[in-house]
């Protein structure tokens, strides 16, 4: 009695059932329909040409073991797709193909097939109009990478996050990775430089970094175009997705809604995931609550502010790439001088190499003075409490470590007050900041200072000099 092509089909499901888990064998398996057999050849519908790359990639060998067991050594299956019909057309178009492990097909209804890993016939978003075929380019800036990335305490969890990920990319509890903080804290160059080091590990790995701006405007691009299938797989074929400031999500759902899906098949494939934001996950306005659940599932690491050890490395790191030398004292200028962002540290760096070379002048304190000023017109620039106590204690020519110690002794003491005197007057801070920033002093010895300080000023000549003095350098900042 001849075999039909369903019976040999449930028996080999049957054998698949057993070998899979359940949510596989329901999600791949069950939409699989048998159409016909030809001796030794089963032919079976498969929903999309997605699902086909799919079966050819992570089931190749159970595929071949259990229609060998039905059929025997000389079993072929082959593959009828119902290819996506984006013409109108009322009838489904099918393309048959054998199952040689991941075949190239040509999709006649998909323009301008690509290869993606090997895989022909998805649209990719990021191809340029007129090329008929590319690679995957990751999109990464060479530049951006771990060597180049200074490390301090206001990035410490961050890049030590990042770098894990970057060794075993899925394969730590750090998936997603969100790295979160305010403007030119290095969100950007850290989420590069992962990128960078997977690619240098894992040759073989699709990388891909992208602005959620940009992935917005592609999607848009693919509702246009009808091609929102194809925008969906490619992005699902990514080993590793570096989505950048992901708050421009906020108030776009039918963006959510696709990027929710991508991200819950990468993630259940074990693909890695990196996100950028500029606020913390609490913080973010606008999001679905099922999206910002999948942003808490791996780790939240924050980026602060540098510190002023972390701002000179930040500096000398750079001029040393560059082979610039400059003055110790005008480097540490710019990094007491400059303090909201490493973006902002470095366009000013910039800004002071192109004034000494246009204007054929010495690179010194007093043109770094000058650049300075002009360079933070616009932002009503705030002297910090780092600086106003380096002035201090080059006038008196003491170390700052002194000036945070505990000695009592006379001239320390008066150096600290000062210091106390003009935070107060030329910074934002609080009696506490100051207070805790001056030798982990409390609020009343503040205040106790600027007393001191106005009192000796109007009853001690030399000293009411030390204030005019350290008042010009302060002010000319």
């Amino acid at each position: 009695m001849e075999r039909s092509a369903e019976a040999v089909w449930k028996n080999c499901l049957s054998f698949i059932e057993d070998n899979i888990t359940p949510q596989a064998f329901t999600t791949w398996f069950l939409p699989i329909k048998a159409l016909k057999l030809q001796g030794k050849a089963i032919t079976v519908q498969v929903p999309s040409k997605f699902t086909y790359e799919w079966l050819e990639a992570h089931y190749i060998k159970l595929l071949k073991s259990a229609i060998t067991k039905e059929l025997g050594e000389d079993a072929k299956l082959v593959y009828s797709i119902v290819m996506e019909n984006t013409y109108g057309n009322t009838e489904p178009q099918t393309l048959k193909i054998p199952s040689t492990n991941r075949a190239p097909i040509q999709n006649p209804y998909v323009s301008m097939p690509v290869e993606i890993g090997g895989v022909e016939g998805i649209r990719n978003p990021f191809v340029i109009p007129g090329l008929k075929k590319v690679h995957v380019e990751s999109q990464l800036n060479p530049n951006y990478t771990f060597d180049n990335y200074i490390e301090g305490d206001c990035n410490r969890l961050a890049r030590s996050a990042g770098y894990a990920v970057a060794n075993k990319p899925g394969g730590t509890s750090f998936n997603p990775l969100l790295i979160y903080g305010g403007v030119g804290l290095g969100k950007t160059h850290l989420a590069h430089s992962i990128g960078i080091e997977i690619k240098d590990r894992y040759p073989e790995k699709t990388v891909l970094y992208v602005s959620a701006e940009r992935f917005t405007q592609q999607f848009i691009d693919s509702i246009r175009n009808n091609t929102k299938n194809d925008f969906v797989h490619f992005y699902q074929m990514i080993d590793v997705l570096i989505m950048d400031d992901v708050q421009s999500f906020s108030g776009k759902e039918k963006t959510q809604d696709v990027f929710f899906e991508i991200f819950n098949h990468l993630h259940q494939s074990g693909k890695q995931v990196v996100l950028t934001s500029d606020r913390a996950p609490v913080d973010l306005q606008g999001m679905e609550q099922r999206l910002l659940s999948r942003f808490k599932w791996g780790l939240s690491a924050d980026l602060q502010k540098p510190d002023l050890e972390t701002r000179i490395a930040i500096l000398r790191k750079k001029l040393y790439i560059d082979g610039i030398e400059m003055p110790e004292d005008v480097v540490e200028y710019l990094a007491y001088s400059i303090h909201s962002s490493v973006r902002e540290l470095e366009g000013a760096l910039i800004s002071l190499l192109a004034q000494s070379s246009l204007n054929k002048k010495k690179i010194t304190v007093e043109l770094a003075k000058q650049m300075i000023d002009k360079f933070v017109k616009n932002t009503s620039r705030e002297i910090s409490i780092d600086y106003i106590q380096k002035v201090v204690c080059d006038y008196f020519d003491m170390p700052t470590e002194l000036l945070k110690s505990k000695t009592r002794k006379r001239e320390i003491v008066q150096a600290r007050q000062l210091t106390m005197f003009f935070a107060k007057q030329l910074t934002k801070s609080s009696l506490a900041t100051i207070g805790a920033q001056c030798g982990n002093k409390d609020h009343a010895t503040v205040l106790h200072a600027c007393r001191t300080v106005n009192n000796l000023s109007e009853t001690d000549k030399r000293f009411r000099t030390y204030v005019d003095e350290l008042r010009k350098k302060l002010t000319l900042a």
